[in-house]
């Protein structure tokens, strides 16, 4: 249901129930006006609440200030596009906008919302306290958090009224819950630990991403803990507090960007004889374990396509060499007809790229997801969406051009390629031949 517990957006600082009535009846009126007056009513929703809930007294630089007003765009659309969509129905209009204002807090229904404002409106009530508790953790204030705890000590336990349920702990892994509070702090481990000393459940689940997240889960495949350089450590402390792993953590890891970690837990799987699959140590680079398990068995083509795949996302070019040893195609695809060749292509890889070329992978291939071919997936990356390393993929360019690659000239049109001549000049020649 719509929107995820994410993408939801921020409760100003002093809310009531009768101020939700009033937006709830002017959404009303402008559905009767029509889409325009919605999305009209959606904008100055949003940009009224962001202004209230802010309270950075420092301007925002340039790049700060744009990247908040595509944020708000975007939510003013969906908010928006999922008004248009409820209100078109033919249940009790009013209910509905209610609902749609509820749902866009992260709240399952109007009731709940209503009871989450009128409880916050009392200082000492369950919801305020663990609103605070939650504020203190992701700001970093111990002294806070130590307060809360003190005075009330079922408050660890305590579940977010939020359609996620997540506890404090929960919170720590900055993932799953609303992105406004994603936030790591530099004192969150001992956040953690004060959570974890107060009783907080380690093995507590929450409701995001399909449901049974738990805190380690959640920390393991969390972007912030890591550019914040505290994941393994939050990793370690989870565990030895309890924290369960098994089956797939690595994966997990893997398919949301964070290797460290995923090599963190395939170390502690395999000493605890925690199987891990052919894509997992294609992905990590365990290639004797991987060598052992293709010497056993013929995978296939699925499981061996998102092997190379993984591999290709990760740079891992002795898991390549080791897959295509023991007989895989170098061209065979994932579940989305990708090779490693279109990966490493987007990811940056290139001598990554410049080893499959070596192995014969095939740049004209297609993939099923994007019907395009492994030199429009590098191209993608470089100029539409601004991948790092950015001088990594002229290299990759010319090293396609170098096999054969084909070319349109609609694909290199960009201040940026015609900045590097002779491979501007390379391109358009191929396009001509095209």
């Amino acid at each position: 249901m719509y929107p995820n517990p994410q993408d939801v957006l921020p409760l100003p600082p002093r809310p009531s129930v009768e101020q939700y009535r009033t937006r709830a009846k002017e959404l009303v009126s402008a559905h009767k006006a029509g889409p325009e007056a919605v999305e009209a009513w959606s904008t100055r929703w949003i940009e009224a609440l962001w202004r209230m809930q802010s309270t950075d007294t420092t301007a925002p630089d340039s790049v700060s200030r744009n990247a908040l007003a595509r944020d708000h765009e975007r939510s003013a659309k969906h908010v928006a596009a999922f008004a248009i969509e409820r209100l078109s129905g033919d249940q009790g209009a009013l209910s509905q906008a209610q609902f749609v204002m509820a749902r866009a807090h992260g709240f399952p229904s109007w009731a709940r919302l209503v009871a989450h404002l009128e409880a916050m409106a009392q200082e000492r009530s369950e919801y305020a306290r663990f609103e605070r508790a939650v504020d203190a953790i992701v700001s970093g204030d111990l002294e806070e958090l130590n307060r809360l705890l003190r005075d009330d000590a079922s408050l660890v336990l305590a579940h977010s009224d939020r359609a996620h349920g997540a506890t404090l702990l929960h919170y720590v892994s900055a993932n799953g819950v609303e992105n406004y509070r994603q936030r790591t702090p530099s004192n969150i481990v001992a956040i953690a630990t004060c959570l974890l000393d107060a009783g907080a459940n380690v093995r507590a689940t929450c409701d995001v991403y399909g449901g049974g997240a738990d805190t380690l889960g959640l920390v393991i495949t969390s972007a912030h803990p890591r550019a914040a350089g505290v994941q393994l450590t939050l990793a370690d402390l989870l565990i030895s507090r309890g924290a369960e792993f098994g089956t797939g953590t690595v994966r997990g890891c893997l398919a949301n960007g964070c290797p460290e970690a995923a090599a963190h837990m395939a170390s502690l799987c395999i000493a605890r004889g925690i199987p891990l699959d052919l894509q997992e140590l294609a992905g990590v680079g365990q290639t004797d374990m991987l060598a052992a398990v293709l010497s056993d068995r013929t995978p296939a083509p699925a499981e061996a396509g998102e092997a190379l795949g993984m591999a290709g996302w990760y740079n891992q070019a002795e898991s390549i060499r080791t897959l295509v040893r023991h007989g895989v195609s170098v061209d065979t695809t994932n579940g989305d007809g990708a090779t490693a060749l279109h990966v490493s292509s987007y990811a940056g890889q290139s001598e990554l790229v410049q080893l499959l070329l070596s192995l014969g992978a095939n740049v004209h291939q297609i993939d099923r997801q994007y019907r395009t071919t492994p030199m429009v997936w590098a191209l993608h990356a470089w100029l539409v969406d601004n991948k790092q390393p950015a001088a990594a993929y002229p290299t990759i360019v010319s090293l396609l051009l170098d096999a054969g690659a084909l070319v349109k000239p609609d694909w290199v049109d960009d201040d940026r390629v015609r900045a590097d001549y002779a491979l501007y000049a390379r391109l358009m020649e191929r396009a001509q031949q095209s």
